[in-house]
C-alpha cells in the first residue's frame, strides 16, 4: 500500500507539471530589459551594500604572511640548516603552515623569505617581536607584514601635512618631589570586610593628611615602583599603574590570574607572573615582560619548574636581566630581549646569583661536588670575564649580600665539620659560619674573612657607610655585632651588644641609625633604637605582635605594624621618630600593609651633599622657626578643640538646669509642697544637734 501511495503521488505531480506547461506555453515570456534611454541612478553600494562588504579582496589570504629581510645568503647545502634556525626563531609565535625561500640561478638564497602563519594574530606578534632581531654580527632581521607593501605602495605622490591635534598634557608623575617640607607619602591597605580600602596619606606634622581613599582599588595588595613614580594595583584581568597628583590610571597590562610583579630598577620594564597553570589554555603566557612607557609586551616565558620570585633579576641600568636554571645561567639583553651572545652559560652546580647594585657584575656561587670545592665567582657583563674566584671548603650553604654602593660584597658561608647522608637527605653537624668580604674597588679584589661560631639570625649592610651588622646566637643569649670595613684593612669589630631580644635589624636609608626588632611570635615585638656613631641606645620599647618595620625614605620616621595576615587582633600601625619617640598610634581593623613611597636617588653630587652638611647650622634657625609655627598651630588647634567641647558642655548644662527648674512644681506636688531642693528649705523639720569633738590637748608650763 505504501508503494501505491507513492505512485499515486507521482501521477498527480506529473499531471500538475503537464497542465502548468500547457498553460505557460500559451503566455508570452516577460521582458526584463531596461527601456531605451533609461538611466540607472542607484549605485551598487546602495543596492548591494551587504554583499559588497563580503566581497573578496586582493589581500585576503595574505594577512598571515610576513616578509623577513636580512636572512643569510647560503648555498643549497646549507638551506636546510637555515630553515631549522628560522623555524626555531619564528615558530614560537605560532604554527608556520607555509614558507618560501627565493633562490637565484645558482641555487643560493636571495636574503629574504616569506613565512605564512595559521593566524594573522601570530604574524602581527612575530613582526612586533622579531623586527630588528640580531641573528649574528652580520645579519639583523627586518620583518614586515606582506600587506604593508600594498599599504606603502598607495602613498599619494603629493604630500599633505597632517592636521595638528590638540595638545594633551601628561600628568606630572614626580609632583610629590616638589613638596617644600619634604613630606613623604605612604599607602595603607585594609583587607576586604565591609569593603576593601586603599588610602594614600601625606606624613604632614603634627597629623598626617589623607590624599586619597578608594574602595576596591585593588583585589589583593599594592606595590610602589622602585623610584616611587607608579602605584601598581592587582586585578583579575591584570595590573594597573597609577600616577600623578590625582592618581589617574597611567597604563593597563592585561595578564589573567596575575599574582606577582617585579619592576626593573630604572622603571623601564614590568614583569608579571601568573603561577596558576590554565589546563584549557595551551597558549597561556605565565611570565610576561612589558615596556612600561608604551604598554607593549616585549617577551613572554613559561617556567619549567617552581622557582623563587623574582625569577628574573635585573642589572642596575636595565640593560640586562638574568635567570637561573639547572646548571645554567641565562643572561638577556634589552631592548632586543634576546640571549646575550645567543647562548646561556653552562655553570655546573650553580645555586644562586645577584647583580651588583651599581655595576654590571654578577656574583654567583657553586655548590661542592665530591672533591671539587664550592666557589664564589664574580662575572663581568657583557664580556662574561671572570674577574675573581674564591674557593670555599666544607660549605653547606651561601648567602650573597651586596653593599648598596657596590663597594663591598659579603658572602655568608655556612660551614660544617661533619656531614652524613641519610636516604636522600644530607645532614650537617658542627656548624660554624664565615663572612667573606670582597673589596670590589681595590686591585685584584682582595677578600677578608670574619668567623662566627654561633648561628646567624640576620645580616645587613649600612646603606650609606662602610659598616655592617649581624645578629648571632640563640635565645636567650642573642648578641649583635657591628663591624667596619676600610680600604686595605680587614674588618674591625666596633661594638658587640649581648643578651638582646631581637631577630631582625633595619638600617636607616641614610645610615648611622638602626632598629633592632623582635618580629614574629618569638620576637615579642621588642624595639631598640640605636645610634651607631657612638653606639648609644636612644630608646628601648616594644610593639606587641609586631609583624613589619618600615623606614621612610628620608630616615626621619619608622613605622611598625601588626598585619591581619599575621594576626586578627590589635591590628594597626604606629609611627615613631628615628630616636624611638612614639608620634602616633593608629589602631585599624583589617590592616594589611603600609608602604612608604620611595624616592629616586638624589641629583646632588657627593661634594654638594658634604657642603650642605657643613653649612647645616645656617639652616637650623629656619627649621626651628617652622617647628615652632607647627607647634603653635597644633596648640591653637588643641585650644580651639577644647573650647568647642567646653561650649558644648555648657549648652548641655543649661538645658538640664532649665529642665530641672521646669519640673519643680511637680516635685513640690509629690512632696506635699515641701521644698527639699536645698538643705535649709524646710526649717520646721530640722533638728539642730551640737556635737563636740576632742581636737587637741596642750600642756603649758609656767615658770
Amino acid at each position: 500500500m505504501a508503494k501505491k501511495k507513492v505512485e499515486d503521488k507521482n501521477s498527480h505531480n506529473g499531471e500538475y507539471i503537464k497542465n502548468e506547461g500547457e498553460s505557460s506555453s500559451n503566455e508570452e515570456e516577460p521582458n526584463f530589459s531596461d527601456p531605451e534611454g533609461y538611466v540607472d541612478d542607484i549605485s551598487n553600494e546602495d543596492l548591494l551594500g551587504d554583499l559588497l562588504r563580503d566581497k573578496p579582496k586582493e589581500t585576503d589570504g595574505v594577512e598571515s604572511v610576513i616578509v623577513v629581510d636580512g636572512v643569510p645568503q647560503v648555498g643549497p647545502d646549507r638551506i636546510e640548516k637555515l630553515k631549522s634556525v628560522i623555524n626555531k626563531i619564528f615558530g614560537k609565535f605560532g604554527s608556520i603552515i607555509n614558507d618560501y625561500y627565493p633562490l637565484n640561478e645558482n641555487g643560493h638564497t636571495k636574503g629574504y623569505i616569506f613565512l605564512e602563519y595559521a593566524s594573522p594574530l601570530h604574524a602581527i606578534e612575530a613582526v612586533k617581536i622579531t623586527n630588528n632581531y640580531k641573528l649574528d654580527k652580520q645579519h639583523t632581521f627586518l620583518v614586515n607584514l606582506f600587506t604593508d607593501f600594498s599599504k606603502y605602495d598607495k602613498i599619494p605622490e603629493k604630500w599633505e601635512p597632517p592636521q595638528p591635534q590638540p595638545y594633551k598634557g601628561q600628568t606630572d608623575l614626580h609632583y610629590y618631589l616638589l613638596e617644600p617640607d619634604a613630606y613623604d607619602q605612604f599607602c595603607v591597605v585594609k583587607a576586604p570586610g565591609q569593603g576593601q580600602s586603599v588610602q594614600i596619606w601625606q606624613n604632614t606634622q603634627p597629623d598626617p593628611t589623607l590624599l586619597e581613599d578608594r574602595q576596591t582599588w585593588t583585589h589583593t595588595y599594592v606595590k610602589w615602583s622602585p623610584l616611587g613614580t607608579y602605584l601598581s594595583t592587582f586585578h583579575k584581568q591584570g595590573i594597573a599603574l597609577w600616577g600623578g597628583p590625582n592618581f589617574t590610571q597611567y597604563k593597563k597590562f592585561s595578564h589573567s590570574l596575575v599574582q606577582l610583579i617585579d619592576f626593573s630598577p630604572c622603571e623601564k620594564y614590568l614583569v608579571t607572573y601568573s603561577p596558576v597553570v590554565e589546563i584549557n589554555n595551551p597558549d597561556q603566557k605565565r611570565i610576561i615582560i612589558w615596556d612600561i612607557r608604551t604598554g607593549q609586551e616585549k617577551r613572554s616565558f613559561n617556567p619549567d619548574a617552581p622557582s623563587a620570585w623574582p625569577i628574573f633579576r635585573w642589572s642596575h641600568d636595565d640593560k640586562f636581566f638574568a635567570k637561573m636554571g639547572t646548571d645554567i645561567l641565562s643572561i638577556y639583553e634589552t631592548p632586543s630581549f634576546g640571549l646575550l651572545d645567543k647562548k646561556s652559560l653552562k655553570i655546573s652546580g650553580i645555586r644562586d646569583f645577584y647583580w651588583s647594585p651599581t655595576d654590571n657584575v654578577i656574583a654567583y656561587w657553586v655548590a661542592e661536588d665530591k672533591d671539587v670545592p664550592a666557589k664564589v665567582t664574580l662575572l663581568d657583563i657583557p664580556n662574561k670575564a671572570e674577574t675573581r674566584n674564591k674557593n670555599l671548603f666544607n660549605v653547606a650553604d651561601c648567602k650573597i649580600h651586596w653593599q648598596t654602593s657596590g663597594d663591598y660584597l659579603c658572602v655568608k658561608v655556612d660551614r660544617y665539620s661533619k656531614v652524613r647522608k641519610e636516604k636522600n637527605e644530607t645532614k650537617y653537624s658542627g656548624m660554624y659560619f664565615n663572612f667573606e668580604i670582597f673589596h670590589m674597588r681595590e686591585r685584584q679584589i682582595p677578600v677578608d674573612s670574619v668567623e662566627c661560631k654561633e648561628p646567624i639570625q640576620a645580616f645587613a649592610w649600612e646603606p650609606v657607610g662602610t659598616k655592617f651588622a649581624f645578629i648571632h646566637g640563640e635565645s636567650p643569649n642573642i648578641s649583635v655585632s657591628f663591624y667596619n670595613v676600610k680600604i686595605g684593612q680587614a674588618p674591625t669589630l666596633l661594638k658587640k651588644f649581648e643578651k638582646r631580644a631581637c631577630n631582625h635589624l633595619f638600617w636607616s636609608p641614610n645610615g648611622q641609625y638602626v632598629v633592632l626588632a623582635g618580629l614574629g611570635s618569638n620576637g615579642g615585638g621588642s624595639l631598640e633604637f640605636m645610634d651607631t656613631n657612638e653606639f648609644l641606645v636612644m630608646n628601648t620599647t616594644d610593639h606587641f605582635m609586631m609583624s613589619d618595620v618600615e623606614w621612610d625614605p628620608t630616615g626621619r620616621y619608622v613605622v611598625t605594624g601588626v598585619s591581619v595576615w599575621k594576626t586578627q587582633v590589635d591590628t594597626g600601625y604606629w609611627i615613631w621618630s628615628f630616636q624611638g619617640k612614639i608620634l602616633k598610634r593608629v589602631n585599624l581593623d583589617r590592616f594589611v600593609q603600609l608602604l612608604w613611597r620611595p624616592r629616586p636617588p638624589t641629583l646632588l653630587s657627593e661634594e654638594q651633599q658634604k657642603e650642605i652638611k657643613i653649612k647645616l647650622k645656617k639652616y637650623y634657625p629656619q627649621f626651628e622657626s617652622k617647628d615652632r609655627m607647627r607647634q603653635s598651630k597644633a596648640s591653637k588647634e588643641l585650644i580651639e578643640k577644647r573650647a568647642a567641647l567646653m561650649e558644648k558642655f555648657n549648652a548641655y548644662k543649661q538645658e538640664r538646669i532649665a529642665e530641672y527648674n521646669k519640673q519643680k512644681p511637680r516635685r513640690l506636688e509629690l512632696r506635699n509642697n515641701i521644698d527639699t531642693d536645698e538643705l535649709d528649705a524646710d526649717k520646721d523639720n530640722v533638728e539642730e544637734e551640737i556635737v563636740e569633738f576632742f581636737v587637741k590637748e596642750e600642756i603649758t608650763v609656767i615658770d
